[in-house]
C-alpha cells in the first residue's frame, strides 16, 4: 500500500482511496454495501506491557498472555473487555476476549477501534474467522508484529450489520455449545462408565443370570498361583546390527489395552543369545512395570512370538485356571490400585515380585469366558458411543468456523442491502 504523502497531508479523498483496497486486491466478493479496507485505518494495534511471570498471583485482576488468562496482578490496565490476538509463540494469531479490568501482557497485541468502525465482540469473531496466517513471521520463535497488519485487508460492513452478524454467530454458537457440552459429557463419562462395568464383571454381576444354570464357585489365589512369570532385557545399544533383526522386541510404551501384534524394534537372534531378552509365545499377558506416567500397569496380550525389555512383566495363565483376556481385564479394573502398589526412589516401578503376589477372584473357565465375552460386547458399545461424541465435537468445531467464514462474507443472512453503505461510514470519520 503506498503512501506518497503524509496521512495528514492527504485530502479526504486521498485519505478514503488510502484506506480501501482495490477491487483487483479483494480476497473474496463481499456484499454492495460492504467494503474492504486496510486494517490499519480501522484498528488501533498495540502490544500490552510487559509484566515477569514472578509478579503473577493468585487474586488481583486477570491477566492475559499468549494463551488467555495466565493468572492475576494487582493493577489493570482496561475497565472494558479488549479483543486480543497472541502474537508470540505458538498461539501467534490466536484470537481470545479479556474481561472487564484486566491487565494485557506483551505476549498478546490489544486490537481496538477508538474511531468507532468496530466493537470489541466483532473484532474478536473477525480476527478468528480471517486467515491470519500470512500476519505471522518467524519459525522458531513464530510472532505476529503491529507492522504486520500494514497492508492487511479487512472486510467492512455496516454497523448494524456488524451487530447483527454478532447476535448471530452468539445465537447459533449458544445452540452448538449445548451440543457441545452433552457430547464432552459423554466422553467425560467414558472412564466412570468402564469402571462400572468391570466392577459389575469381577463381583459377579454380570453373569449373574448365567450363573442360574451353572453350577459354579469362585475362588481366590495369588498371581504366582495360576500364572508363570518372565521378563526380559535390552540388548546392548552399542552393537547396532542386535537392531536389525526380524524379532519383535517390545517396550513399555507400546502397551496399551492392545493385541500386540508387530512393534517398533525388531532384534536378532544374536542379540537375545547376549542379553537377557528372551522369546515369549503368543497368548501371553504383558504388564508394563516402569513408568510415571499413565504406562505403568497397562496390559496387553501377545499376538505373536515376540521379546521383551525388562520393563514387562511377561505373565503365561495356566490355560486350564485363566483365561488371558479374563486376566487383561483384571489388570484394566485394578489398574490405579496397581499403580500404588509401586516402589521406587526417583521413579516408582513395579517389580514381578509384587505382580506376582496380587490377589485375582477367579470363577470356572468358562464363566471367564462368558464375562470376557460380555465385557468386550460392551466396551465395542462403548467405544462406538464415544466415537461418535468425538465426531460430534469435531463436527461442531468445523461448524464454527464454518459460521465464522460466512458471517464475514455476508452469507448469514442478516445483511440489509438498504442500509447505507460502509465507505459512507468510512467518509464520516477521516
Amino acid at each position: 500500500m503506498a503512501r506518497a504523502k503524509k496521512e495528514t497531508a492527504l485530502t479526504p479523498e486521498e485519505q478514503l482511496q488510502a484506506a480501501l483496497v482495490p477491487d483487483w486486491e479483494w480476497p473474496y466478493k463481499l456484499p454492495e454495501n460492504w467494503c474492504w479496507v486496510y486494517a490499519p485505518h480501522i484498528f488501533d494495534i498495540e502490544y500490552g506491557k510487559g509484566l515477569p511471570t514472578k509478579q503473577l498471583s493468585d487474586t488481583g485482576y486477570p491477566v492475559f498472555g499468549a494463551n488467555g488468562q495466565i493468572g492475576f496482578y494487582s493493577e489493570y490496565m482496561y475497565k472494558e473487555p479488549q479483543a486480543l490476538m497472541s502474537c508470540r509463540g505458538a498461539y501467534s494469531g490466536t484470537m481470545n476476549k479479556s474481561l472487564p479490568y484486566s491487565y494485557v501482557t506483551s505476549n498478546s497485541l490489544i486490537i481496538s477501534s477508538p474511531r468507532g468502525l468496530m466493537g470489541t465482540d466483532c473484532i474478536y469473531y473477525l480476527f478468528s474467522a480471517l486467515n491470519v496466517s500470512e500476519l505471522i513471521s518467524g519459525t522458531a520463535q513464530p510472532q505476529v508484529t503491529v507492522q504486520a497488519f500494514d497492508g492487511f485487508p479487512i472486510p467492512l460492513s455496516p454497523l448494524a450489520e456488524q451487530q447483527r452478524i454478532v447476535d448471530c454467530i452468539e445465537s447459533l454458537f449458544a445452540k452448538l455449545d449445548e451440543s457441545k457440552e452433552k457430547a464432552q459429557a459423554v466422553l467425560d463419562s467414558f472412564e466412570t462408565r468402564k469402571a462400572a462395568i468391570l466392577h459389575k464383571a469381577f463381583t459377579g454381576e454380570l453373569t449373574k443370570k448365567w450363573r442360574k444354570s451353572a453350577n459354579t464357585r469362585w475362588v481366590y489365589k495369588k498371581i504366582k498361583d495360576c500364572c508363570k512369570l518372565g521378563s526380559g532385557g535390552t540388548p546392548s545399544r552399542k552393537v547396532p546390527d542386535f537392531y536389525k533383526g526380524d524379532i519383535p522386541w517390545i517396550k513399555t510404551g507400546e502397551i496399551e489395552w492392545n493385541d500386540i501384534y508387530d512393534t517398533e524394534e525388531k532384534i536378532t537372534q544374536s542379540a537375545i543369545d547376549n542379553s537377557s531378552a528372551r522369546c515369549y509365545k503368543p497368548g501371553v499377558v504383558l504388564v508394563a512395570m516402569y513408568g510415571m506416567g499413565v504406562t505403568r500397569g497397562k496390559a496387553s496380550i501377545l499376538r505373536v512370538q515376540a521379546a521383551t525389555n525388562q520393563a514387562v512383566c511377561v505373565l503365561e495363565p495356566q490355560s486350564a485356571l485363566l483365561y488371558n483376556r479374563y486376566l487383561l481385564y483384571y489388570f484394566m479394573r485394578n489398574y490405579w490400585d496397581i499403580r500404588e502398589k509401586a516402589v521406587g526412589g526417583n521413579q516408582l516401578n513395579l517389580s514381578l515380585t509384587i505382580i506376582k503376589e496380587l490377589n485375582i477372584e477367579i470363577p470356572p473357565i468358562d464363566e471367564q469366558v462368558e464375562i470376557v465375552q460380555i465385557l468386550d460386547d460392551l466396551f465395542a458399545k462403548e467405544q462406538q458411543t464415544k466415537e461418535a461424541a468425538e465426531a460430534v465435537l469435531d463436527q461442531i468445531d468445523l461448524m464454527k468456523k464454518s459460521i465464522l467464514a460466512r458471517a464475514f462474507r455476508g452469507e448469514l443472512g442478516t445483511n440489509d442491502p438498504s442500509e447505507e453503505s460502509a465507505v459512507e461510514l468510512l467518509k464520516q470519520l477521516i
